[in-house]
Parts: C-alpha cells; structure tokens; sequence
C-alpha cells in the first residue's frame, strides 16, 4: 500500500459508525508514526476533507458537502438519470432511486418520491450489500464473473442467506436468470411492506454502471402489475444508457418516457 493509499485509507473511518476520532485513537488504530499520522492529517484538513473540533476530535470537513452539492448538480448519470426517475413517480407513485457500484457495496446517489405511505431504508448517500433488494441484485447480476467470484469466496455464507444459491454454480445460475430477465423484483428485502423492481444501466463499453429503481407501497402486485412497472423500469434504465452514451437528447427524455 502506498503512502497516498494510506493517507487516502483515513477517510474510511469515518464510515457512519464512527465519526469522531482523536489523534490518539487514530494512532492507535493506523499503526503509523506519529509524525506520518499528523502529516496526513494536516493535509487532509488543508484539504478540507477533515476538520479537528476542540473536545470532539477530526470529523468529516466541508469539503465533502460542497462535493456532495457539486455531484448532485452536475454528475451525468445524475443529470440524465433525475428527469427519468420523477417521470416514473409521477406514472407510478412510489420512490425512485439511482444506485452505484461501490467497491463491494451499492450506493443510492439520487432518489425521487411521489408517495407518503411508506419512507424508504435506502437514502441519497447510504451504501447496502450487493446481495439484497432489486437495486442491488441487478447490479450483481451484470458483473463480470471474476468480481462475482471474488465475493462469493470471500463470503459464500452471505450468497446462501441472500437465497442466492449454496454453491458459485448456483449463484451463477441465479444471477444468469435475473440477467436475461433484464430486470428484476424483490420485496420487503430493504424496506418492510414494499415491492422494488430493477434495471441495469451501462455505460457505452457495456459494463453496469448501477441501476434504477421504483420502490412502491404494496408487498404483493399482480402479475400483470409487475410487468407494468418492470416495462416502465427497463425503459427509464435504457434512456439513461442511451443519454450518458451520447445517443439520445436528454431534452426528449421526458417526451419518451410519457409515449
């Protein structure tokens, strides 16, 4: 690992379940020197990526909110993915969610919702496994088998509790299966009572990107319901594929999405 690596490796502390660190937990915790460790965090707090508070210790900087405010506004997949995404609440009410692959989680970056009956688990800036809900399963299912194989040793037990198969044959199977579907379907996986359903999105090699998604208030939809709103899903996803590819205007994705 590099200095950079590791220098970089201290913001993954901050994971949600820790947010407040002192200089002597994080020495005790990295095993660098001291003189290592407080150069790394001068330039991380130079930065702005850090902040030291009096009696609290290093959270977090303003840095990471004004990113945050700059990706919301001008990260493509984001900007073709927020039109796409509000036409399928205001078809379906429910909550529309963006995900990305992230290392070995999916990340919900962009969300829109028409519906108060039900609040979704999965928030703008909140990871989940890849292994559960639709968002998620869809995504893995796209991976090229090298990744896929690379999880399933690390945590074959996880694959087996996610009901994705006892073995890597089965996995492959399983995810073989939702892959051709071009979609898939879960309920109450992430969040109790609901139904969401999936689609991959890809960037112009081929390769998933991560996926779109409708989350709506009932656990149990007809089959012809089902079909609807994967139809609706599959179309927004291959929209947004298409826009971050260069081959359709985003100013027709509305008109499209309503034909």
């Amino acid at each position: 690992m590099t200095s950079l690596e590791r220098m970089i490796g201290i913001l993954d502390l901050f994971d949600g379940s820790r947010m407040e660190w002192s200089v002597e937990d994080l020495y005790g915790r990295l095993g660098l020197t001291r003189s290592t460790l407080y150069r790394y965090l001068k330039v991380l707090t130079d930065a702005g990526l850090l902040t030291s508070l009096p009696d609290v210790g290093y959270t977090l900087g303003p840095r990471v909110a004004e990113l945050d405010f700059q990706m919301r506004q001008h990260d493509p997949l984001i900007t073709a993915s927020r039109p796409v995404l509000a036409q399928l609440v205001e078809t379906i009410p429910g909550i529309a969610l963006l995900c990305r692959r992230y290392r070995d989680r999916v990340l919900c970056v962009h969300q829109e919702q028409n519906t108060q009956s039900f609040q979704s688990n999965y928030e703008r800036g909140r990871a989940r496994p890849l292994l559960r809900g639709a968002a998620s399963r869809i995504i893995l299912a796209n991976m090229p088998l090298s990744a896929i194989r690379k999880l399933y040793d690390a945590h074959p037990e996880d694959f087996h509790a996610a009901a994705l198969g006892a073995s890597l044959d089965a996995v492959r199977g399983t995810l073989r299966g939702i892959r051709q579907q071009g979609w898939d379907a879960t309920v109450a996986e992430v969040t109790s009572g609901v139904t969401g359903v999936a689609a991959p999105v890809f960037d112009r090699r081929g390769a998933v990107l991560g996926s779109i998604s409708l989350t709506v208030g009932q656990p149990h939809l007809a089959p012809d319901r089902l079909a609807f709103i994967a139809d609706r899903v599959v179309f927004g996803a291959a929209i947004v594929t298409k826009s971050i590819s260069h081959e359709a205007p985003a100013e027709s994705q509305e008109r499209q999405m309503s034909d």
